[in-house]
C-alpha cells in the first residue's frame, strides 16, 4: 500500500513539474532537492532488508540517524555525572583535570548518595604519623630472581599495539619514561613505538606468543631470549586471561593489520588475527610453573609472572599446589577484574563471566597468605584504577600495586566514543587509520599522561597522610568501609573473611569455604574435571 502510494505520488509531483516548468522555469532547481529525495524513496520501497524503510520511505532514515547519534546524545545531554556506564563522567573529568594540570577541586560537596547501599569510604585519623615526601617504589622478584625491578605503585595496564594506534603507544610509553614507572605491551608483541622513547616495559606474552612465535603460531624462545636481553625490558607477564573477556582469545579485526602491525606480530597481513583462548606451551599448574621458570632464565633472570581473571577457585589453588610442589614461585601476580575493559570482546563475556576485581583481589592475596608465599609474590591489582582512593581500596584486599589502562587512555584524550573495535576512534587511540591517529600530538598527550600519573599517586599519599598511614603495608581492610543496608555499616575487614600465613597447610585449621576446593586442587591439573578425562 505504501509503495504503491509513493510511486503515485512520485509520479504525479514530477508530471506536475514538467507541465509547470514551462511558465515558471525557476521551478526547475527544486529538482536538485526534489529528485534526490524521490531517488532515494524510490529505493527504499524497493529495497528489502529494512521493514521500516519499505514502509516509510525517506522519513524513516530519520530513525537510523537518531539511532547512530543516541550515544553521543546519552553523553552529551542525558548521562549525569555519577550515573554514566562504563565509567562515570566524574571519573573521566578527574582524569582529564590531572591529565592538562588544571584545578581539580570540587565545589559543595559530593554529588554521590552517602546513604545508598553500596557507598564506600576510608577511615580518616587525628594523629599525625608522618607525611611521605615521594613515592614509596616496590621491588618486584622472588628470592629465584636475579634483576629485581623496582615499580611505581601506579602503571600502565596491558594495551596492545595494533589494538591502539602507533601514536597512542609511543605517548604512553613517553610519559612513563618521564615518570619512571612501567608500560605493559599487551600481548600484541614489542613493536618499534614501545621502544622508541625507553621506557620501562612489561612484555605481556599471551596464547598467540605474538612477537616471539614461530610459524605454526608457537613460542619461540631463541626470539624470545633475543628481545628480552633489551634493557628496556623490566618484567615479563605471562597471560592467561583478562576481565573483559576471561576464557576467551582476543580478536585484532583485519581492517587494522596492516604489513607493519603483521611482521611485528609474527602473523599474515590483511586478515583477522585471533589469539587461541588457552596456552599450547602448556596444559596443567605444573606445566606452568616450570613455563615461567624457563621464561625467567631466558631472560636472564628478570622478574617473570602471570596475569588472570579468576574463574574457578580450584585452578589458582591448583597452581598455588604446583608453587609448592615445584618450588618455583612466580614473582607477581597481575589480577584483573571482570570489570575489566577490551576494545572488542562478546557481550556476554563483558556481562556475565569472571569474578568482579575486589572479589578477585582477595583470594588471590589470602591464596598466596595461606601456603605461606605471599612475601615472595607481588599482587597487581587491574580494573577501573583511575584515583587514590580506587588504589587505596586495591590495597586493602591485597595489591602490592596498581595498573589503569582506561585511566591512562582518558589521560591521552579518549572521550569514551565506545568506537574501539571498529577503526573510528575520533580521538586517534584505538585506530590504525592515519587521517585519525594525526590528530594525536604525541609530545602533549605524553604530558598528559606524565601529569595524570604524577596527580593520582599524590592523590594517593594524600589519602593515606589524612588517614593517618605512614606506608603502604599500613593500609588495612578495617579502614576501608562499605555501607550493606539502609543502618548497617561493615568494614572491608568484616565483609572478606582472611587467612592467616600457612593455614592452608595446616590440616584442620583450613577455613570451611575453602575446604573443597583446596583438597580437589591437584598441581597435575586444572580442575577436577581434568583429571577425570
Amino acid at each position: 500500500m505504501v509503495r504503491r502510494y509513493f510511486y503515485g505520488l512520485s509520479v504525479a509531483f514530477m508530471l506536475a513539474l514538467v507541465l509547470v516548468a514551462p511558465v515558471w522555469p525557476p521551478v526547475l532547481w527544486s529538482l536538485v532537492v526534489i529528485a534526490p529525495l524521490i531517488g532515494v524513496g524510490l529505493h527504499d520501497v524497493s529495497q528489502t532488508k529494512h521493514t521500516i524503510l519499505r514502509n516509510f520511505p525517506v522519513i524513516g532514515h530519520g530513525r537510523y540517524w537518531m539511532e547512530k547519534i543516541r550515544p553521543e546524545i546519552q553523553q552529551y545531554f542525558v548521562e549525569s555525572n555519577i550515573d554514566a556506564r562504563p565509567i562515570e563522567r566524574e571519573m573521566r573529568a578527574i582524569v582529564y583535570q590531572r591529565a592538562k594540570g588544571e584545578l581539580e577541586t570540587k565545589p559543595f560537596g559530593t554529588e554521590r548518595d552517602l546513604y545508598r547501599v553500596g557507598y564506600e569510604w576510608a577511615a580518616h585519623a587525628l594523629s599525625e604519623v608522618g607525611r611521605l615526601d615521594k613515592e614509596p617504589r616496590v621491588t618486584i622478584g622472588s628470592p629465584q630472581c636475579v634483576k629485581p625491578y623496582s615499580a611505581s605503585l601506579l602503571n600502565i595496564s596491558a594495551m596492545s599495539y595494533g589494538a591502539l594506534s602507533p601514536a597512542a603507544i609511543r605517548a604512553l610509553n613517553r610519559g612513563a619514561k618521564k615518570g619512571c614507572f612501567y608500560h605493559n605491551t599487551g600481548e600484541g608483541g614489542l613493536s618499534p613505538y614501545h621502544l622508541e622513547a625507553g621506557g620501562h616495559l612489561v612484555w605481556q606474552i599471551g596464547t598467540g606468543y605474538f612477537g616471539c612465535r614461530t610459524k605454526d603460531g608457537r613460542f619461540d624462545p631463541d626470539m624470545f631470549a633475543d628481545k628480552t636481553a633489551q634493557d628496556q625490558v623490566c618484567m615479563i607477564e605471562l597471560k592467561l586471561s583478562q576481565g573483559a573477556k576471561p576464557g576467551h582469545g582476543g580478536v585484532l579485526p583485519a581492517c587494522k593489520v596492516n604489513k607493519e602491525l603483521a611482521d611485528i606480530r609474527n602473523v599474515a597481513p590483511g586478515e583477522d588475527v585471533i589469539s587461541p583462548p588457552r596456552h599450547k606451551t602448556f596444559s596443567n599448574p605444573m606445566e606452568m610453573i616450570e613455563f615461567i621458570a624457563r621464561l625467567r632464565e631466558l631472560s636472564g633472570g628478570k622478574p617473570v609472572g602471570f596475569k588472570l581473571s579468576v574463574g574457578r577457585r580450584v585452578e589458582f589453588l591448583s597452581i598455588c599446589k604446583a608453587m609448592l610442589q615445584s618450588g618455583i614461585t612466580p614473582d607477581f601476580i597481575t589480577v584483573d577484574g571482570g570489570e575489566g575493559g577490551t576494545g572488542a570482546a562478546p557481550l556476554e563475556f563483558s556481562n556475565s563471566l569472571g569474578m568482579p576485581a575486589r572479589e578477585a583481589w582477595s583470594f588471590v592475596h589470602n591464596a598466596l597468605v595461606g601456603i605461606g608465599k605471599r612475601n615472595e609474590v607481588r599482587v597487581i591489582a587491574s580494573g577501573k584504577i583511575m584515583t587514590g582512593f580506587h588504589m587505596i581500596r586495591a590495597m586493602a584486599l591485597g595489591a602490592d600495586l596498581c595498573n589503569s589502562a582506561r585511566g591512562m587512555m582518558f589521560a591521552l584524550g579518549c572521550i569514551q566514543s565506545l568506537r574501539c573495535n571498529n577503526n573510528t576512534c575520533p580521538t586517534g587511540i584505538t585506530t590504525q587509520n592515519p587521517a585519525l591517529m594525526k590528530g594525536l600530538v604525541v609530545a602533549d598527550k605524553a604530558e598528559r599522561v606524565f601529569r595524570f600519573h604524577r596527580a593520582t599517586v599524590q592523590s594517593l599519599l594524600d589519602l593515606m597522610d589524612a588517614m593517618g598511614i605512614s606506608g603502604v603495608r599500613d593500609i588495612t581492610p578495617d579502614l576501608i568501609f562499605r555501607r550493606i543496608g539502609d543502618m548497617r555499616v561493615k568494614t572491608y575487614a568484616e565483609l572478606y573473611d582472611f587467612l592467616e600465613v600457612g593455614q592452608l597447610l595446616s590440616g584442620d585449621e583450613v577455613p570451611p569455604d575453602w575446604a573443597e576446593a583446596w583438597r580437589d586442587a591437584s598441581p597435575t591439573a586444572f580442575s577436577p574435571a581434568a583429571r577425570t578425562v
